[in-house]
């Protein structure tokens, strides 16, 4: 995809996702670290139900290490993978007190160090919450680089690579969101709905639903 057409494709979904942000609820950047590593094979509904009800009383690192691995399990049980992401929010909130004062470093390599953060996870702490030029490639994002030619790789750090370097300065900080969006709403996976996709035009998928 040429320069031209990607600048058409961001403006036209920036057009139609206006000050896009993430879907998660949250207060604080400790609230939104939590949350995104709940998210992970969960939907951001899902994670807002359980989170609506958690952070009521325990939305910082020395309230949750008080909860407790048991009552934290419990509480969000309904989310996939749940004892693992207890175990590693936990650890993880032990270490924010340990090495920065309990609060979220806005730092790449200090997030990866915590226990559930990986490289997507630090990448929406780092843009949502510190206002970072980083570009998240969850399920979502991939789908819709790959398929209308934005850009195409064969993993997530080959698309992240190629988003950075070809994302218009001026859209580099909601470019994951707009993209997000438009995957879980319009590009979806098993029938994309191409009839009423605002990028049709600079689309080049070749499999496009027109119904």
């Amino acid at each position: 995809m040429n320069r031209a057409r990607r600048n058409r494709l961001y403006e036209k979904l920036a057009a139609a996702t206006p000050g896009a942000v993430t879907e998660l609820k949250f207060r604080s950047p400790f609230e939104l670290l939590v949350s995104v590593i709940l998210s992970a094979q969960a939907t951001d509904k899902s994670v807002n139900q359980v989170t609506a009800k958690l952070f009521k009383h325990h939305n910082t690192p020395r309230i949750l290490i008080k909860l407790g691995n048991t009552r934290l399990h419990r509480a969000i049980r309904t989310i996939g993978l749940a004892p693992t992401k207890a175990r590693n929010i936990l650890a993880t909130s032990r270490l924010l007190l340990e090495r920065h004062g309990g609060e979220v470093p806005a730092d790449r390599e200090a997030l990866e160090a915590l226990p559930g953060v990986g490289r997507k996870t630090a990448n929406v702490v780092l843009n949502v919450a510190f206002g970072q030029p980083t570009i998240a490639v969850d399920t979502h994002v991939f789908r819709v680089s790959n398929r209308t030619g934005l850009a195409p790789g064969r993993n997530v750090r080959e698309v992240e690579e190629k988003l950075l370097e070809n994302t218009p300065a001026n859209h580099m900080r909601h470019a994951h969101h707009y993209l997000i969006l438009h995957g879980r709403y319009v590009c979806k996976a098993r029938k994309p709905e191409c009839a009423v996709c605002v990028i049709e035009k600079e689309c080049e998928f070749g499999g496009k639903n027109m119904d």
